[in-house]
């Protein structure tokens, strides 16, 4: 972990830095393996190691399993859940997105990363990878066995750490719920966008059903016959332009599904990885803390009782020794607790380095919709244009009534100020 020197709390990473750590693709192998019940695999390749393994869902699962034992005072995201019967499409991409997410922030996290088990899931490519996982794990400590700090850990905790730790999970709270509201604004705003391109896809099609009508016209309306003639040839003409605006909107849909919700789902399992971390640290450690003082204070008033009523050495004795036994406890509970809030406060620190994250997306997501929009705009002024061509009266400027003249320009109308940022101009 980088760390400034002689300050081991402080972590100096930058989000740039972060990202680049490594970046793991997890893609689905076309066919299905199994004689009889049918799984998925995936393809997992990673950039920093230059391998490519495949992984089954429980293999990620006993992978998720052996870091909470080595790391259980750090932020593990959480794994999707397992469908066990009639997994469909929806399900199984939904799943494959979520897995790259949790491997994507493990390989990027700064005590996973230099783990030997993160690199035996991502390079191992032998038949059993859950036993050389478990194996990996066998006779060895968690972290706080083999951090040689953890023992120090009490030293360096600001004098204040509890009142910080409240703070900080209360602002990761209230953090992680509004960008769980935006995220599902964004997730409705795509599923629109991709309704709005089947729609003008069909509308489009409809337009050259109707084109290609060959229906005979009646005698009364032969005088008119060109009429029609000229007005089927151009829904001809308007269908391509809806398909291309269709084209459009389902490429918006899916660049923003990908660079802003995807992100923004990357951001709420870090979160929510943050969270279930102060939650075990309340009910695990904190918890048989309390419970070790508690189990100890009755110790002592049963020697006490025991003292009074003068019993037997021996048995006095013997609660001599639990006695002793239980202080042993205590002190290694007030050790992981200070180890605990050590890891707490770095794990805090990761959180706010990802937060420059949220600036890219919401930019991403305000150039995504300026494009957007721009194109669709610019997609109905030409279908507009078209319609002229076929004999329409030509578009005219809202503002300042000037008629179009002819070819579309990605400009704004010349003679008219008021509506320099909401009409593009036939010049």
């Amino acid at each position: 972990m980088q760390v400034p020197p002689g300050n081991p709390l402080l972590l100096s990473l930058t989000l740039q830095e972060l990202l680049a750590r490594d970046a793991v693709q997890v893609e689905l192998v076309p066919e299905k393996k199994g004689l009889f019940l049918k799984h998925v695999e995936y393809e997992v390749s990673s950039q920093r190691f230059k391998s490519c393994v495949y992984r089954r869902y429980n293999d990620f699962v006993v992978f998720h399993e052996t870091l909470l034992h080595k790391f259980p005072y750090r932020m593990v995201p959480a794994l999707p859940p397992k469908r066990m019967l009639g997994a469909d499409r929806e399900f199984i991409e939904a799943r494959r997105r979520a897995l790259k997410r949790f491997i994507n922030l493990v390989a990027r996290h700064p005590p996973f990363s230099e783990d030997v088990v993160l690199k035996l899931f991502l390079s191992f490519s032998g038949p059993d990878v859950q036993n050389k996982l478990k194996e990996s794990a066998q006779c060895v400590g968690d972290e706080f066995m083999n951090c040689k700090l953890a023992a120090r850990a009490k030293d360096f905790l600001p004098a204040d750490i509890q009142t910080q730790f409240a703070m900080s999970r209360e602002l990761i709270r209230n953090i992680y719920n509004s960008f769980h509201k935006l995220r599902d604004r964004a997730e409705r705003m795509v599923s629109r966008a991709i309704d709005n391109a089947a729609d003008l896809l069909i509308f489009g099609k409809e337009l050259s059903a109707l084109g290609s009508d060959t229906t005979p016209l009646p005698s009364w309306a032969s005088l008119n016959s060109g009429t029609w003639g000229s007005l089927k040839q151009a829904l001809k003409g308007l269908s391509v332009e809806f398909a291309l605006l269709a084209d459009k909107a389902a490429q918006q849909g899916k660049q923003e599904e990908n660079d802003v919700v995807e992100k923004l789902n990357l951001f709420l399992d870090l979160l929510q990885s943050y969270k279930d971390l102060c939650e075990r640290h309340e009910k695990g450690v904190l918890h048989k803390h309390q419970r070790a003082l508690h189990k100890y204070s009755l110790m002592k008033r049963q020697m006490m009782s025991a003292a009074a009523q003068s019993r037997e050495p021996e048995s006095v004795e013997q609660l001599e020794s639990r006695i002793v036994e239980q202080e042993n406890v205590i002190q290694t509970m007030e050790l992981r607790n200070h180890f605990s809030l050590y890891c707490l406060h770095q794990e805090t620190q990761l959180v706010h380095v990802y937060l420059p994250l949220t600036s890219h997306i919401l930019g991403a997501f305000v150039n995504s919709q300026i494009q957007g929009h721009k194109e669709q705009v610019l997609g109905f002024l030409s279908t507009l244009a078209l319609t002229a061509a076929q004999g329409q009266s030509p578009p005219t400027c809202p503002g300042c009534q000037r008629v179009a003249s002819g070819r579309l320009l990605a400009v704004v109308c010349v003679s008219c100020d008021q509506h320099r940022a909401s009409f593009a101009c036939f010049l």
